[in-house]
């Protein structure tokens, strides 16, 4: 195909009955009024979708209009057009025929970026219609900065050369020092862990290499692996940043930091560890900017969500959220406060660290180094006249008891605690050493939770179970287990061909029933474990993760794997 020829978007939307005149008049002239683009207005105005539009550019140019949802891309070609440029003309080099190269435009009408990219490549180029909301999620993708990372690495590794490095003495390090090889070396990591949704950042040393690992989606993936000897320039960058000891080795650290990433606040937690070979550190990325989940968004089943809404909002009594660490908790704890949160409630929440800040409440910073401890905060946090108390964690006996007793008189009391279901987690409070009368009157709600990996809706497709997950299942389904739909994700260029894009909760909801109650002041564990296994049967995590499988939204191997440890 030739050099398209420039057209006008509204005369084709119109001629093709896409648009009406008069639509195209009020979108001309909001157009002149805000400057914004044609196209972007009436996709606002909910006169036509964007996929109309491409496919009507298409029609008029003569041009092929591809999808992307299940595109592959391919490295080779991607890379002949630099990432700069792909972003600043919304163009993606898609495949190739011959000797012409077919480039995917967001923009076909915009002439002038078709002539930059033929310059740049210097090659003969097709125009091919895409969608921009999937061009500019599939840039986010295919445009990986493992290769500019592993350059930055090689540049710093030669600048400290071969004298090891010495505390205080690293060019480049003080404040200020931006265009240093460490400071670019980790903006450009902290960059690529925002853009492929990591959720922590772990920097390794070994003994022939410096490893670093991103956790995506619960699962950790390698990035780069460089020469060791850039590690304790890279560790104590980053012990300056978060203002701890930098001539300190020995022991383990923890702080905490905030830098702007892509126009994103992140509040970033790091922890360091001495290991044989150097300080391991990890760090716990919160994107500030990406706001706070209501209870509605959780994807609870109908019957958790009910329940879970009524206990928050009785007047007293203990909510506990459990899950091991990294099963979204807070997250869940955060969403019920951002639903309490009125004028005429007080709301206090008592945190080490604080991971959100919703507007209207009092938030407070657990510092042990002062004796700010979880149970001084909270003696205090009961004088301040509190309606709603959320504590970050129940860490201790001294703090379950300060809550319970919280709960018995008069105030509602949100809070975490580590355990692997909700059965289990009134017997963990009493281990603690809790009086069992506070555990049975206090208690009003234990809400388990786990996170497994959501399919990739863009390459999402049906397949056939395997022996091992087919007999699984049946377990769960009996008979009725042939008379699903199985899906999969095969993987693709939008999930970094994994399979799954994004995480989602799965619950399990104990309620303190009277029975349980009494089964908790007798003593007997074996009966009260008998009581709640009854009462909750059909309501696992097992059986709600089964409950995703069959919506499709997950598959039956991530159902078991975070299934495997527990028993109806």
């Amino acid at each position: 195909m030739a050099r398209p020829e420039k057209i006008r978007l509204g005369d084709a939307l119109v001629q093709q009955g896409v648009l009406t005149d008069e639509q195209l008049r009020f979108a001309l002239a909001e157009q002149k009024r805000s400057g914004r683009k044609l196209g972007r207005i009436v996709v606002d105005s909910g006169h036509v979708t964007e996929e109309v539009i491409a496919r009507a550019l298409a029609k008029q140019l003569q041009a092929p209009f591809v999808d992307l949802k299940a595109f592959k891309p391919k490295p080779e070609l991607i890379k002949l057009l630099p990432e700069g440029q792909a972003r600043r003309f919304r163009a993606l080099i898609l495949g190739q025929r011959g000797d012409v190269l077919l480039v995917g435009f967001a923009d076909p009408t915009d002439l002038a970026a078709f002539d930059d990219i033929a310059r740049i490549i210097r090659r003969p180029i097709e125009l091919v219609v895409v969608l921009e909301s999937q061009l500019l999620a599939l840039l986010d993708t295919v445009y990986s900065r493992a290769e500019e990372i592993s350059g930055l690495a090689k540049e710093l590794t030669a600048d400290i050369g071969e004298m090891p490095v010495e505390f205080g003495n690293q060019a480049g390090l003080s404040a200020g020092a931006e265009d240093a090889p460490v400071v670019r070396l980790l903006h450009t990591v902290f960059e690529e862990a925002m853009k492929t949704r990591a959720s922590d950042i772990h920097i390794e040393p070994q003994e022939l290499a410096l490893v670093i690992r991103f956790r995506i989606d619960g699962v950790l993936h390698v990035q780069i692996e460089s020469d060791p000897k850039i590690a304790t320039a890279l560790v104590l960058r980053l012990k300056l940043t978060s203002g701890l000891d930098i001539s300190e080795k020995r022991l383990p650290q923890d702080g905490r930091f905030n830098i702007k990433v892509r126009n994103a606040s992140v509040d970033v937690r790091i922890s360091t560890m001495p290991t044989q070979y150097g300080e391991s550190v990890v760090m716990r990325l919160l994107n500030q900017s990406s706001g706070i989940l209501g209870l509605d968004r959780m994807m609870m089943s109908a019957h958790v969500l009910t329940r879970l809404r009524h206990a928050i909002n009785r007047p007293s009594g203990m909510v506990l959220v459990t899950g091991p660490t990294g099963s979204g908790k807070t997250t869940t704890l955060y969403a019920a406060l951002s639903e309490l949160n009125t004028t005429e409630k007080k709301v206090i929440t008592v945190e080490d660290p604080v991971e959100y800040r919703l507007p209207g409440i009092n938030q407070v910073q657990v510092h042990d180094k002062i004796d700010l401890s979880f149970e001084r905060v909270l003696r205090s946090a009961l004088r301040q006249d509190p309606d709603i108390i959320l504590v970050g964690e129940m860490r201790d006996q001294q703090t379950a008891e300060i809550g319970m007793r919280a709960a018995l008189t008069g105030h509602m009391v949100l809070s975490t605690l580590h355990t692997n279901d909700a059965l289990s987690t009134p017997v963990r409070l009493l281990d603690m050493g809790v009086p069992r009368y506070m555990v049975a009157l206090s208690l009003q709600m234990v809400l388990a939770q786990r996170l497994v990996r959501v399919i990739c809706d863009n390459c999402s497709q049906t397949y056939s179970l395997s022996a091992n997950e087919h007999e699984w299942l049946r377990y769960e389904l009996g008979d009725k287990i042939d008379a699903h739909e199985y899906r999969h994700g095969r993987g693709c260029a939008h999930c970094g061909n994994a399979g799954y894009l994004g995480r989602q909760g799965v619950y399990e909801m104990l309620e303190m029933s009277q029975a349980l109650v009494e089964a908790a002041n007798h003593g007997d564990p074996q009966d009260f474990m008998n009581i709640g296994r009854q009462q909750m049967a059909g309501n696992t995590l097992r059986r709600d993760a089964v409950r995703l499988v069959l919506e499709g939204r997950t598959t039956v191997h991530e159902a078991m794997r975070i299934s495997t440890q527990f028993d109806e």
